[in-house]
């Protein structure tokens, strides 16, 4: 899954993912604005089939918390 979501951040948002960890934050470490953020999220959904509510997306700050988010939904 992980890689999956770098995959998703590089076709996305052009980033280069080299070096991204689960550690790795979107707005310390990467930057990311909140067009960025939502854009990416929009992603996540489309890949996923999932709905992320905006108080969900509070408690994501880094790429592990995308992770558990998305395993906590069942998603492997």
């Amino acid at each position: 899954m992980f890689e999956k979501i770098l995959q998703i951040m590089e076709d996305q948002l052009g980033i280069d993912t080299a070096g991204v960890t689960e550690e790795t934050t979107f707005r310390e470490d990467l930057r990311i604005d909140s067009l960025d953020l939502y854009e990416l999220v929009t992603a996540l959904e489309d890949e996923y089939g999932i709905e992320i509510q905006p108080e969900e997306l509070d408690e994501i700050k880094s790429i592990g918390d995308v992770v558990e988010f998305l395993a906590a939904k069942g998603i492997d």
